[in-house]
């Protein structure tokens, strides 16, 4: 009831409310883009391609379903979360990107514009690659069979455009609306298949091909998902911090006491995300060289999330990635040396702690046992989906994944939100 409230008491301050209708047109622009369809494409041809593989989920999760009916939004905006995370591991790595995060805004422009650069690029290398690769043989051809060059050129750039112009509604929404726009983006993508996904559920149950049982299932599953997501992503470790007093000229500094706020979920949804690309990989190949081959075949057996006993080793991989790219992320998101040098510096020490590499080591040990319980939900969140596929008949599509997703983005928007309406008063009191 308090997010309802919330959203009430910020859609009468005049000046929210205009940046929350800016949002939401902004969020109908990106789903009227998402059913327009590409020039040139077979669609017939097309629909023979999705057949249900586990390689379009990711891609379909974060597009809505615009990858799967391959629109001019086919490729989404998971170009532009690469390149983040491209620059944010390329920051800690090369001295002058890392010199660049440090000089504040300015430096923050120039970061945000080498993502746009490297967006583009990779945009354009998966247009390429999709367009003369997965679905070469949708593309419309001459009346001799060959591929026609006009069109592969007019959907390779259709696709790099669609994505180009996402980044740039998600740029939009962070300066004109309610800010978090690259997340709401997909968060809308996400939410808008949760209709197509309850109604099939229910013709299914209609049909009798799943059972009373397997719905009272997949709900329980969806209210664990959301209330534990929840519960980790607001949970957090407060260790105490205090600072020594110290006198400059005539005036007294520091004495307060304060807190450092290490999250349980530090990585955020980041390691599913990469754990799925990853293990979508060999499959990937497969689709793109047939599975006829011993490959394709060894593929299917041991590493598919459909196949028997594959589910069982897609499942044990799946888990030990995720756990590994929690803790890999997690590193490189907090830096314990980093934030215990600027403890020392300031004049603050933990309680019982001596300053230095002890404070290091208390702060890694912290860190370290928080984070194995994030690492752990994150990984019972992305399996579940698939072991109740196949302990049921239900297949369930809106998946632990995407509830992550939701529910993360989500909470984070009310955080905005609220913290626009906390600045506004303390505006309107100045």
């Amino acid at each position: 009831m308090g997010m309802f409230e919330t959203l009430g008491k910020a859609w009468k301050i005049p000046d929210i409310r205009r940046k929350m209708i800016f949002t939401l047109l902004m969020i109908v622009v990106f789903r009227l883009g998402a059913n327009v369809p590409i020039p040139g494409i077979n669609r017939a041809v097309l629909a023979e391609a999705f057949n249900g593989q586990g390689l379009f989920e990711i891609f379909n999760l974060f597009s809505g379903g615009a990858f799967q009916n391959f629109t001019i939004f086919a490729l989404s905006i998971t170009p532009y979360i690469t390149a983040s995370i491209i620059l944010n591991l390329l920051t800690i790595a090369i001295p002058r990107l890392e010199a660049l995060s440090r000089e504040g805004t300015e430096g923050k422009k120039k970061i945000a514009q080498y993502t746009r650069y490297l967006t583009v690029v990779l945009a354009l290398l998966q247009a390429v690659g999709l367009t003369l690769g997965l679905f070469r043989q949708a593309v419309i051809k001459n009346a001799d069979g060959s591929t026609n060059a006009f069109t592969v050129i007019v959907v390779i750039i259709t696709l790099t455009a669609g994505t180009a112009f996402l980044m740039w509604l998600g740029e939009q929404i962070n300066e004109y609306g309610i800010g978090n726009g690259i997340s709401l983006i997909i968060f809308a993508g996400i939410i808008c298949r949760a209709p197509t996904a309850i109604a099939g559920a229910l013709t299914s149950y209609s049909a009798n091909s799943v059972s009373l049982i397997s719905l009272i299932l997949f709900c329980v599953f969806a209210l664990v998902v959301i209330v534990g997501t929840i519960l980790v992503q607001q949970g957090q470790r407060r260790i105490p911090v205090q600072y020594a007093k110290r006198v400059v000229g005539r005036k007294m500094y520091g004495g307060q006491n304060t807190h450092i706020p290490i999250k349980v979920n530090q990585a955020g949804v980041i390691p599913v995300i990469f754990a799925l690309s990853l293990l979508q990989f060999p499959l990937t190949i497969t689709y793109f060289t047939g599975n006829d081959g011993s490959f394709g075949h060894f593929i299917d057996k041991w590493l598919s999330p459909n196949g028997d006993p594959g589910v069982w080793v897609y499942a044990a991989f799946n888990i030990l990635l995720i756990i590994f790219f929690t803790y890999f992320y997690t590193a490189v998101t907090f830096n314990v040396v980093e934030v215990s040098d600027n403890m020392r510096a300031n004049g603050g020490f933990i309680p019982g702690i001596r300053p230095g590499r002890t404070t290091v080591e208390y702060l890694n040990r912290v860190m370290t046992r928080i984070t194995f319980v994030g690492a752990i939900f994150l990984a019972v969140i992305a399996t579940l989906p698939t072991l109740i596929s196949q302990f049921t008949a239900l297949q369930i599509q809106f998946g632990g994944t995407a509830l992550l997703i939701a529910v993360g983005v989500a909470l984070d928007t009310m955080k905005q939100i609220e913290s626009q309406m906390v600045m506004r008063n303390y505006k309107g009191f100045l």
